[in-house]
């Protein structure tokens, strides 16, 4: 990748619209922006962001291709910090196709994902945390998901990462005078003064770390995996919970072999819902590897939904069920509400739930409402944000921050050991490294590589 070339990409989704856009970013954007649009007027010069309404037409035939506005930023009054140009045409795919051939003709080479976002981190205009905000607002399937990439794309996350970073460098200042002239006595060493600066910081950054919760769920919603033995009424209440008829529900066992997965929007927030096989003893092979399937995806859920069947007493596979949820954020659910109760509550007491037995009906929805408050609920158990209104939820920050606390930690134990000051501040430089990866202070080029191919090709 060379950034000093002049790149373009349709900047609008593929397919069929009434606006779509090319983007033109580099030296040569305005040139080529020249060479190919026509107004009905004399154009003596491109003023910085005007729109202008003319056409493009094709240098070889001089045929115009579409009737468009053209407004020209320039550097560094633009998103990637150079000159970029967009032109706004018709969005059909022909039209965009063409227009982009045209562009390329004229000098321009093809944009690889993410490429206009990242010359904007590398010239400036936004730092690392901010440049996947961009990404994440693209992305976001929720108001709290676009919400929260709206936050970092403003800077909040970045302010509180930066913070801890002048002042984790403040501390190695301190080090690094005592280093220096510690043999002339010039510069003492306060280890009690620099004690308290480590646990100061210590406390802010596990303040921050603790928001992950909160901020994954935010960013990337809130997994439930609904379980029980067969023929409870899971599928049922899938189907409830999302208003249609999404899975197949007989009064035979085993109907559902294979995961089915929803998503439903509680209080804004995405709930991830798997609908799971019913766990028993299996029959065959395909159902034993189903069972294998669903406790794999029980270990990894956020909360998990246990649903019995009031209608009959508690069985030993309830029980077994039950035992295993034991220390596991769980729901538990008694469907058939609608039906006689001859499950004794009083047995479930036995296995301490975190809450009463929910009764609900799949069938005729009773209880419900009640069940989607209990999920809103348990996603709301991250801790809130810090001061500045700061959360994370890119697991990338989250394993940044634990490193920079790591380090830390190991930083404040020498100090307390009376260790040399030079094994201290490798510790601090260490934690420096981990937090400047987070907004690419000390962010190695791999990892942008990894990071911007993520990006959709005109962002």
């Amino acid at each position: 990748m060379n950034i000093h070339d002049t790149i373009a990409a349709v900047a609008t989704p593929p397919g069929r619209g009434g606006v779509g856009i090319v983007r033109i970013s580099g030296t040569e954007a305005e040139a080529i922006a020249r060479h190919l649009f026509r107004t009905d007027g004399p154009l003596t010069s491109l003023a910085s962001h005007r729109l202008y309404h003319g056409r493009i037409h094709s240098p070889e035939t001089g045929e115009p291709i579409d009737e468009v506005l053209l407004v020209l930023m320039k550097a560094p009054r633009s998103y990637t910090g150079e000159d970029v140009v967009e032109i706004h045409g018709h969005g059909g795919p022909v039209l965009l196709r063409t227009l982009l051939a045209e562009i390329l003709g004229a000098g321009a080479r093809p944009a690889e994902p993410g490429e206009f976002t990242r010359r904007a981190f590398l010239n400036g205009r936004m730092d690392l945390a901010q440049a996947e905000a961009v990404a994440d607002l693209i992305d976001a399937r929720s108001a709290p998901a676009a919400t929260l990439a709206l936050g970092h794309l403003e800077g909040r996350l970045s302010r509180a990462v930066e913070g801890l970073y002048a002042r984790t460098t403040d501390m190695l200042v301190l080090l690094e005078a005592a280093i220096d002239f510690g043999e002339e006595g010039e510069t003492a060493l306060d280890a009690g003064a620099l004690a308290a600066r480590f646990g100061e910081i210590l406390e802010d950054l596990r303040t921050l770390l603790g928001t992950y919760a909160a901020g994954r769920v935010r960013r990337e919603g809130f997994r439930v995996v609904i379980t029980g033995r067969p023929n409870v009424g899971k599928s049922s209440l899938l189907n409830r919970l999302l208003g249609e008829e999404r899975a197949i529900v007989t009064p035979f066992p085993g109907t559902t072999r294979d995961f089915i997965e929803e998503t439903l929007l509680i209080e804004g927030i995405p709930f991830r819902l798997t609908d799971t096989a019913g766990i028993r003893t299996p029959e065959d092979a395909i159902e034993q590897a189903g069972v294998a399937m669903v406790r794999r995806r029980l270990s990894h859920a956020d909360a998990v939904l246990l649903l019995l069947d009031g209608s009959m007493p508690l069985t030993p596979e309830d029980e077994a069920l039950l035992g295993e949820m034991h220390g596991r954020p769980t729901v538990i659910a008694v469907n058939k509400a609608d039906l006689p109760h001859v499950l004794a509550e009083d047995r479930l007491h036995a296995f301490r739930p975190l809450h009463p037995p929910l009764w609900i009906s799949a069938k005729t929805g009773e209880g419900i409402d009640a069940l989607k408050a209990l999920l809103y609920a348990a996603s709301c158990g991250g801790e809130p944000a810090t001061r500045d209104g700061a959360l994370i939820g890119n697991l990338r920050h989250k394993l940044a921050l634990e490193a920079a606390k790591t380090h830390l930690e190991r930083g404040g134990e020498a100090l307390e050991r009376r260790v040399s000051p030079e094994f201290i501040a490798l510790d601090v430089r260490d934690a420096l490294q981990s937090l400047g990866e987070i907004t690419g202070r000390t962010a190695s080029p791999e990892i942008l590589d990894k990071i911007f191919a993520g990006f959709c090709i005109g962002k």
